[in-house]
């Protein structure tokens, strides 16, 4: 029997851009709504993780932050640390947020160790309480060679095989399994289940700056996300309204709070200029926009892509392909299956392709058109699994197991 309300962390890894975090609230914003006498703790890195609105039933507990310098590649935001001082202090935190809050359900969000293996500790001291370890994916990691390596060389597939009770991926395998051709075993395929996308509603998460003016009709609504690397993305579409004034349709352009100032500075300047473009650096409550616009202009994130069949708008999604392949793997995905139109920045020098997709996009056909079985059924999949491991109950506990003393670790897998 459950003895108390249950308790669940979400490690949100979100060491660059905003998509872990808006994931990982969404789902707690979920879980919440469907067992209001769940207690949620989110632990995010993010810096603007104080301008979203949260249930009462969860709070987020902020570590010092990283900036990202590459692929695998983090500086602490800062600069009196070093990065290993820096991640000793987050596993910390973690480590006795673990310890104090004592969760019936830990997801970890992406990386199964954590940012530089911080989340290690903590995984193998829950595991000790019967707490039920749950790895959360996203439906596309990266190629699958990089994604083998990458995981390899983090000790990744041991935390995988010997931690984790189950691998929730947030996608439809019809779309990508991120699992496919890594080498993972069969008992770890045994455990994950796709859920389907996580769709959104278009209920404020958060304030929404007044200058943007969703009243205003037909628009379209151009989004990086984060915004750390969308500069090429704003700077095609101000072109596009530069050089062709009569495209029809306006523009909102949100820039994302990660921009670069130096590129915003300039963005807002253009934008100045332009009637029929309207331009922010970040708007927590996105979803309003999503709902009025006409269609989408925006990067392939996970989040974007979520949002984009939630609100059914017809999208042209422009990939980053470094230093993931990600993005461009869920836009063309996207692009054979019907559910959006997809534009390579190799065509970025050219501003009347990009004027041609936005003139285009209230004609193009909605991702609704695709008619995709159970596309968006995410929420409801992982609340049915949560009801189901509540009702289980807490498990026996289990020897504390270190991957470090593992000899599989040095192989990466069993």
């Amino acid at each position: 029997m459950q003895s108390r309300s249950p308790r669940i962390l979400i490690y949100s890894h979100d060491t660059f851009g905003l998509g872990h975090l808006r994931r990982s609230r969404v789902i707690a914003q979920a879980l919440v709504a469907h067992r209001p006498d769940t207690s949620i703790l989110i632990i995010a890195g993010s810096p603007v993780v104080g301008s979203f609105s949260f249930p009462p039933q969860v709070d987020f507990i902020r570590v010092p932050g990283v900036v990202k310098l590459g692929a695998e590649s983090y500086a602490p935001s800062n600069p009196g640390l070093s990065i290993e001082d820096l991640t000793e202090i987050r596993s910390a935190i973690i480590k006795k947020t673990a310890e104090i809050f004592d969760p019936d359900i830990f997801l970890v969000d992406k990386e199964p160790l954590g940012m530089r293996g911080e989340v290690e500790e903590s995984l193998a001291f829950l595991k000790t309480t019967g707490c039920r370890l749950v790895l959360g994916l996203r439906d596309i990691m990266d190629e699958p060679s990089r994604l083998a390596d990458e995981w390899t060389r983090k000790g990744a597939f041991a935390a995988v095989e010997n931690l984790y009770d189950d691998v929730w991926i947030y996608g439809l395998p019809d779309i990508c399994d991120p699992l496919e051709g890594i080498g993972i075993s069969q008992r770890v395929r045994d455990r994950a289940v796709f859920t389907g996308y996580l769709p959104r509603a278009d209920e404020p998460s958060g304030a929404l700056p007044d200058q943007i003016r969703i009243g205003e009709r037909p628009f379209v609504l151009v989004t990086t996300g984060g915004g750390g690397d969308g500069a090429r993305l704003v700077d095609w579409v101000l072109r596009a309204y530069e050089s062709d004034p009569a495209i029809g349709v306006r523009a909102k352009i949100v820039l994302g709070p990660f921009m670069e100032t130096g590129f915003a500075s300039d963005f807002q300047a253009r934008a100045k200029k332009l009637d029929s473009v309207d331009l922010i650096t970040f708007a927590a409550s996105i979803e309003p926009l999503f709902e009025r616009a006409e269609g989408i202009v925006a990067m392939g994130g996970y989040n974007t892509f979520c949002e984009i069949l939630s609100f059914d708008k017809p999208a042209v999604i422009v990939p980053r392909r470094h230093p993931r392949l990600e993005q461009f793997i869920r836009a063309s995905r996207a692009e054979d299956l019907g559910l959006a139109r997809m534009l390579l920045d190799d065509e970025v020098e050219n501003a009347a392709i990009m004027a041609g997709a936005i003139r285009s996009l209230p004609g193009q056909n909605r991702p609704q058109a695709a008619a995709i079985d159970k596309l968006l059924g995410g929420v409801e999949t992982i609340r049915r699994l949560v009801d189901d491991i509540v009702a289980d109950g807490r498990r026996g506990a289990v020897r504390s197991l270190s991957l470090r003393q593992d000899p599989r670790h040095v192989a990466g897998r069993p």
